[in-house]
């Protein structure tokens, strides 16, 4: 059986400046710790703190989103028939989707230094989640991915 084609696919990896920050913070620590404690234990606590750091940013920048034969982000996957209306929104919108205008119900996948979105209605009635609101660089391109796999699976 071959693969399905993929439609679209992003990484939503942090921001650089994430990881610039972190290491600066890491130096902070180190030169807190140089002049207070021997320089074993003050390298050995740097070196462990940056592992720790860089783990959690992987970790937190490792959400995939794939359209191929269904739409998947991260482990949550949906077939195509049980997508509604999708819509890409811009900053304002997004802020107000996952705002004021947020339902509890919804599956979010988003990430804070991401400010666009899509939104995608669920049309599953055995689905407690009204809507999908997904983070993306290319809301526009999501969009019309998911648009174009709906549309192939009628």
């Amino acid at each position: 059986m071959s693969q399905p084609a993929t439609r679209y696919a992003e990484r939503l990896g942090v921001p650089l400046r994430w990881w610039v920050q972190g290491v600066m913070l890491i130096a902070s620590l180190w030169l807190a710790l140089i002049v207070a404690v021997p320089a074993p234990l003050a390298w050995s606590v740097t070196v462990i703190t940056l592992g720790l750091l860089s783990l959690g940013l992987v970790s937190f920048g490792s959400l995939r989103i794939v359209v191929d034969d269904e739409l998947r982000v991260g482990r949550a996957h949906i077939a195509p028939a049980h997508l509604g209306a999708i819509t890409p929104l811009d900053a304002a919108q997004t802020r107000r989707t996952a705002g004021v205008e947020a339902d509890a119900r919804a599956y979010l996948a988003m990430r804070p230094y991401l400010k666009r979105a899509v939104r995608v209605t669920i049309a599953d009635p055995g689905d407690p989640a009204p809507y999908w609101l997904i983070s993306t660089r290319h809301p526009e391109r999501l969009a019309a991915a998911l648009s174009d796999l709906v549309a192939s699976a009628r």
